[in-house]
């Protein structure tokens, strides 16, 4: 047990340092660049061109107007030696022939974390709250905590065309770190274009007006807004379909050293990815993400259901494990189903 909880000690430490240090807001809303969706995250994240489906209620809202039969996804993942939770669901339904509306919550927690605070014996044997006149802990005073944070975006997305839709998300932030919470409210906005056949261009800002998170002790923190803007192309060759995709994310938080390129306080990183598609049922993806990391995926599609999986390799040491993520995503493809179509078959 007492290696376990070192573990998620650590884990805690190296994963929530915004919770843990007062006041320091920067990296608020990190846990929400990880991304979700197999397909994706198996190309590296640059997904605000392409995503179609009800994924795209966190890539890019605009993109939900762009289905035609109701959705449910959901995806799980675990890292660091399972430590680390992140799991992810959504459902996303087409209104009317041109709106879509739908409901994402994502999770990203550590579970079951052991607080020793009160339970330490001296070399005397009596119960001490002195960290440093630790001799002992006492296991029947042990108790056990979550530090999780969590996301719940209200999706709705407008066909204009069937070259240009836009969309918008309502969030609530919730971080939970022991008997401590904060809780916020933001909003993010895209658009889709697709100017040619095969050419697709997407852009979103998230948390458009700042993203205020209040603390219960008192402590405040702001996430700034992030302008993600990409593109893809669909070439056909080889008897398939091959579809490159690359995205920026620009920020605003004079992160410097972290960044891929900046200037003065503003940052950038790239999402590149490249998939192919065999006769719309194997899928084989790659890509390169914000974090210096090479991506691999794979897909497969059947009558209303899809699996799509992604690999990423954290480090050089295999102590903290490598991210296998599963993403599942049903179509409810059924005429009765199917989205409204405009008034006289055209928009």
């Amino acid at each position: 047990m007492k290696g376990q909880t070192m573990k998620r000690t650590v884990a805690v430490v190296l994963l929530f340092p915004a919770v843990l240090m007062a006041g320091s807001g920067k990296y608020a809303g990190e846990f929400l660049a990880i991304g979700v969706g197999g397909r994706a995250l198996g190309m590296g994240g640059a997904a605000v061109a392409l995503a179609a489906d009800a994924t795209a209620g966190f890539w890019n809202p605009a993109g939900l107007a762009r289905i035609d039969y109701p959705q449910i996804v959901l995806m799980h993942n675990e890292q660091f030696g399972s430590l680390l939770n992140h799991d992810y669901g959504a459902v996303a339904i087409p209104f009317g022939p041109s709106t879509s509306l739908a409901l994402s919550v994502i999770r990203l927690g550590i579970d079951d974390i052991a607080d020793t605070r009160a339970a330490g014996i001296d070399a005397a044997g009596n119960l001490t709250y002195d960290l440093a006149q630790f001799s002992r802990v006492d296991p029947s005073r042990v108790t056990f905590f979550n530090a999780a944070d969590w996301a719940f975006l209200f999706s709705y997305a407008r066909r204009v065309s069937p070259e240009f839709s836009y969309g918008a998300n309502l969030k609530y932030l919730r971080r939970d770190l022991g008997e401590n919470s904060a809780n916020g409210i933001g909003v993010d906005i895209g658009i889709w274009y697709s100017p040619l056949e095969d050419l697709f261009l997407g852009a979103s800002v998230q948390d458009v007006t700042t993203t205020f998170l209040a603390w219960d002790t008192g402590t405040n923190e702001l996430i700034t807004p992030t302008v993600k803007l990409g593109g893809a192309y669909q070439v056909v060759a080889l008897g398939g379909r091959f579809v490159p995709a690359l995205d920026v994310d620009v920020r605003f938080e004079n992160r410097k050293s972290l960044s891929m390129i900046h200037v003065g306080p503003v940052g950038a990183d790239i999402h590149a990815g490249l998939e192919y598609q065999f006769k719309d049922l194997l899928f084989l993806r790659g890509g390169y993400s914000d974090v210096k990391q090479l991506t691999l995926g794979a897909g497969l599609r059947f009558p209303k259901l899809a699996v799509d999986y992604s690999f990423a390799k954290f480090g050089s040491q295999n102590d903290i494990g490598d991210s296998h993520r599963i993403s599942i995503l049903f179509t409810l493809e059924t005429e009765e189903f199917r989205r409204m179509p405009p008034p006289g078959g055209t928009e």
